[in-house]
């Protein structure tokens, strides 16, 4: 028996799962049930933009098998795929408002299409987000969601000084150490499977950490593609570059299970760890210490080029720096 049609498939798994959203959420202000004039179901959705702020907006496509397992629950999938998305808005610190999905599916299953739409639903609505419109297409499995969001002040990578404090939020390396697990290379212990499923599908957007910092940090981004790389990009926006203290890099459990050196290399280059990395100044240290916030102090920018590492005094360089798309 064949599937729903398009028009079907969107109106039986998505709008119906959007048009009365639950109650404005604390994350999201209630922007998302005020702001929105049309969603789903026209050419265009038509909405409202808070009075007086920015918007941020960012695009990503995760594509089957390269940026999740084709195999994997559905569920998981979108929660997923929406949850690395949500984490660009937390770069910039930006409130979620509305995101639209463009759906490329091999068939119209609705043993797939029914926990994916449950899974993206609940994810939105933890977060406040309202799904406006978007595509579904025929040919191999892939997903597209463009985030918007609205701040006050963005956090910005342009706005690094030298000798500004390098941060980083709660753990880096869980999401790397988390895929040989979830591919099947490697059979983990039921408290690295628990790890896993935490730090690969239901990756946790740094809202409220960027929400404390934001008056306090000179530049920050989200950790997608690997520390080394992403704060690379902080430097060469800023026109400096940085020194860090591998000693103190906080390296979450599940990457600690790979020993030694392979554990920094993970933590360092990895990807896949939606944490924030963000710089401060000398003159916000102590009430920045103050907020008690799950964040670490790494090292600090400075006029050189690059990023350069350092452990126990010695310089220590890893292979590579980040996750590569091509």
């Amino acid at each position: 028996m064949p599937g729903p049609g398009e028009f079907e498939l969107i109106r039986e798994y998505f709008s119906s799962r959007f048009q009365t959203e639950g109650q404005p959420n604390s994350g999201a202000q209630g922007y998302a049930n005020q702001s929105v004039v049309l969603g789903i179901g026209d050419d265009c959705a038509l909405l409202n933009p808070p009075t007086g702020k920015i918007l941020a907006t960012s695009v990503d496509t995760l594509v089957a098998d390269v940026h999740f397992p084709a195999s994997a629950d559905p569920f998981r999938i979108a929660s997923r795929a929406l949850r690395v998305n949500l984490s660009d808005l937390a770069g910039m610190n930006a409130e979620p408002l509305w995101f639209t999905l463009a759906l490329t599916l091999p068939e119209s299953n609705p043993d797939w299409l029914e926990p994916f739409a449950r899974g993206l639903a609940e994810t939105a609505h933890a977060y406040g987000i309202t799904l406006i419109g978007g595509d579904t297409t025929k040919g191999p499995l892939s997903i597209t969601i463009q985030v918007t969001g609205a701040c006050d002040v963005p956090l910005r990578r342009d706005g690094a000084s030298a000798g500004d404090h390098i941060f980083v939020s709660n753990t880096l390396g869980a999401g790397a150490a988390a895929l040989p697990i979830v591919l099947g290379d490697i059979e983990g212990s039921p408290e690295q499977q628990q790890q896993t499923e935490a730090a690969y599908y239901f990756p946790e957007p740094q809202f409220a950490v960027a929400r404390a910092i934001g008056k306090y940090a000179s530049a920050a981004l989200d950790i997608s593609d690997g520390l080394l790389g992403d704060l690379g990009h902080i430097c060469e926006a800023s026109g400096l570059g940085a020194e860090l203290d591998l000693e103190r890099l906080p390296i979450a459990p599940l990457a600690q299970s790979v020993k030694g050196e392979r554990a920094l290399q993970t933590a360092l280059t990895g990807g896949d760890d939606y944490q924030l990395c963000f710089t401060v100044p000398e003159q916000h240290l102590r009430a920045l210490g103050a907020l008690q916030l799950p964040i670490t102090a790494i090292g600090r920018m400075n006029t050189e080029s690059g990023v350069r590492c350092r452990l126990h005094g010695v310089d220590w360089q890893p292979s590579g720096t980040s996750f590569q798309h091509f």
